[in-house]
């Protein structure tokens, strides 16, 4: 990353591009910053400006750089948000997989522990933690995808321990299983978002689910009932209009370009999230590279994280990973890109002075070149070394 980008004007508090805005429109403008946007004025310009983008929002990280969240304390979740930041996530979600719920629990106490640090900590170096994504237990025990089989219903003593969480922001669940319905009006009326994933739901289950609160779709087309032309399921549901958006990993192997480009044109920008999905051995070191208990014996093959039987258990790309495959190949304009990865996020999981570029928000911004290359990461005004 270079530091001081051709752009940048530290000493004014001022960044000068191609500016991506809330609605998926580019401006050339000039914007002006404390740790919060004060201004945004037009300006001239020519082609080869730098973009500059909101940081993005990760919803979905099981881990990265050889720290796997299932087994992470506060200390090691800190150091994974600060290497996020520096790959222009300036917000993300630690995310829980199936385990024992006293296994949750431990790992709902050490993200809890990180958001306390953080809010102590004033050097603006890091992503911000923004709560626990639970993906599981109560999933469905035939979408199990990578998780092990240890799925439960959302209803008595556990789910019950699970709803006491007090970092739990947004939990994964299959809307077909008894208890969950009811369940959603729970978490909703504690404000934790409900996203439906791990699940063998038919349309109509899966709009049930919607009426009852459910906000998002937990990486769309991937352990899910598929689409059938005479059996719709939960995909046709994800693919409609609805209040729900449709969360999707955009690394061109858990879903293929076109039907990428495809989703994005049923759905429409203002439908779609990007997450990535991202586990433990992406951008790992050689001795780190070892398999973790939560998912089993892991490895990277081609162009995702596998089971040893060729299984998907996760990507290993950054958000802006996935923003260059929306761009480049699903054909995604630069803003609408920034939309899906930074603002819609934001907004469902209620932080939505976060994630877009407007007088008032918070100054979390990203440069990149017209490459779409990391030139610059702002966190609350202040440039990342």
């Amino acid at each position: 990353m270079t530091t001081t980008p051709t752009s940048v004007n530290l000493p004014d508090g001022k960044l000068s591009g191609c500016i991506a805005r809330p609605d998926g429109s580019l401006v050339r403008g000039r914007i002006t910053f404390t740790d919060r946007i004060t201004a945004i004025d037009p300006a001239s310009g020519g082609g080869d400006e730098d973009y500059i983008l909101p940081g993005f929002v990760d919803l979905q990280l099981n881990g990265s750089h050889g720290i796997d969240v299932m087994n992470a304390s506060a200390d090691a979740l800190a150091a994974l948000s600060r290497h996020l930041a520096r790959e222009g996530a300036t917000a993300w979600m630690p995310t829980a997989v199936t385990a024992p719920i006293e296994k949750i629990a431990q790992v709902h106490e050490s993200i809890a522990g990180a958001i306390e640090n953080s809010r102590l900590d004033k050097s603006a170096d890091a992503a911000a933690i923004l709560g626990m994504h639970l993906e599981g237990p109560f999933i469905s025990p035939l979408r199990l995808g990578a998780h092990p089989a240890l799925n439960l219903e959302p209803r008595a003593d556990a789910f019950d321990r699970v709803l006491a969480m007090r970092a739990l922001r947004l939990l994964t669940l299959a809307p077909e299983l008894p208890g969950a319905l009811d369940a959603i009006r729970r978490l909703t009326a504690r404000a934790v978002v409900v996203s439906i994933g791990h699940t063998n739901a038919t349309l109509e289950q899966a709009n049930a689910a919607i009426a009852a609160g459910a906000r998002m779709f937990t990486h769309l087309f991937n352990a899910m009932r598929p689409l059938n032309h005479r059996d719709p399921g939960v995909v046709a549901a994800a693919l409609a209009p609805s209040p729900a958006f449709a969360a999707i990993i955009p690394d061109g192997v858990h879903v293929h370009p076109a039907i990428l480009r495809l989703a994005c044109r049923a759905r429409g920008i203002a439908g779609m999230i990007l997450v990535t999905d991202k586990v433990a051995l992406a951008k790992a070191s050689a001795a780190e590279k070892n398999p973790g208990p939560a998912r089993g014996s892991i490895t990277i093959r081609d162009g995702a994280a596998r089971l040893d039987d060729g299984r998907l258990a996760g990507s290993i790309i950054s958000m802006l990973d996935g923003v260059r495959v929306m761009v480049e190949k699903a054909g995604v304009g630069i803003g609408d890109a920034a939309v899906m990865a930074a603002t819609n996020p934001a907004g469902l999981v209620g932080a939505g002075d976060r994630g877009r570029i407007q007088v008032g928000a918070r100054a979390d911004l990203i440069v990149l070149s017209r490459a779409l290359e990391l030139k610059a990461v702002f966190i609350a005004g202040r440039e990342l070394a």
